[in-house]
């Protein structure tokens, strides 16, 4: 009998996706499944959710929910036995979108009854997971706006790029990757394991879940005109256009931000404070199951 735990954020794409626990069981017959449901009433919940589920060695736990559950979820089984699944009711839902799982319910419901897996690669940063993307810069501060205006659309995160363009002030960094010493205003530095944001964007488009290794852009202060043009480019997923992007492919990054005490992060499209003015970020090759 195959044990199937679901970890349901209600709230996920404002809250109009409907998966319910009833509708969950009715796909799965009682004489071959045995199958937990649990619900998130808060940030972080899908955490401790996770934790205890461990503790009840299910075969797979499965993220429903957007990129920010997936990442709570997915943080808890790096490195066990215990096997990812996901059904996306997100708003940007980029990782799924990676994987190819589909946001039709019963259509996710299929592929985590067949079972077929694949390994894929996860990223860190400082004592954090990542298995989409992270970014500091603007990036930080448009997932900032974006949480804050209690509406995830593609409209409210265009509203809050366009507002974060005019508000944010790069500041210093020193990024040191291989044997490259780099000292930068950042007005983007983004790493990514997967190949999409989020929406159908992505500045990463050949970055994959199982190369071994992250794509990072470093994108440098911009004029107004320059702003405009790199939206314009993300919106179209033409980032290659931007020649002021520079793109690089690494294993492990060092990022220090010697005029701040803290820096302000994105990590799987949550905003994040990090309690520290230098940045470590590494790869897991292969650090976690997924259900595709």
């Amino acid at each position: 009998m195959t044990y199937i735990h679901f970890i349901i954020n209600p709230i996920s794409g404002n809250g109009k996706h409907n998966l319910a626990a009833s509708y969950i069981l009715q796909h799965f017959p009682v004489g071959e499944y045995k199958i937990a449901v649990d619900y998130t009433n808060h940030k972080s919940h899908a955490v401790e959710l996770t934790k205890a589920a461990v503790k009840q060695n299910p075969d797979y736990i499965v993220a429903c929910g957007g990129d920010g559950t997936i990442n709570e979820v997915a943080s808890c089984l790096v490195n066990t036995s215990i096997i990812l699944g996901i059904i996306p009711v997100g708003s940007g839902n980029g990782l799924a979108s990676n994987l190819n799982i589909p946001r039709d319910f019963k259509k996710a419901i299929d592929i985590i009854k067949n079972g077929k897996t694949t390994f894929m690669d996860v990223g860190k940063i400082n004592e954090f997971y990542f298995f989409s993307n992270m970014g500091i810069g603007i990036d930080a501060l448009i997932i900032k706006k974006y949480e804050r205006s209690g509406n995830r659309t593609l409209s409210s995160y265009v509203k809050a790029a366009l507002s974060s363009s005019f508000q944010y002030k790069a500041k210093s960094a020193i990024v040191c990757f291989q044997d490259q010493k780099i000292e930068i205003n950042p007005f983007m530095l983004f790493i990514s394991n997967s190949n999409e944001m989020g929406y159908n964007m992505s500045l990463t488009p050949k970055a994959s879940l199982k190369d071994g290794v992250l794509d990072m852009v470093i994108i440098p202060e911009l004029s107004f005109i320059e702003k405009l043009l790199l939206g314009f480019n993300v919106l179209r997923n033409t980032i290659e256009k931007f020649k002021k992007a520079k793109h690089y492919l690494v294993k492990e990054v060092n990022i220090e931000m010697p005029s701040k005490i803290f820096i302000d992060a994105q990590i799987d499209g949550e905003q994040r404070n990090l309690k520290s003015n230098i940045i470590n970020v590494g790869i897991l090759s292969n650090g976690l199951q997924v259900l595709v």
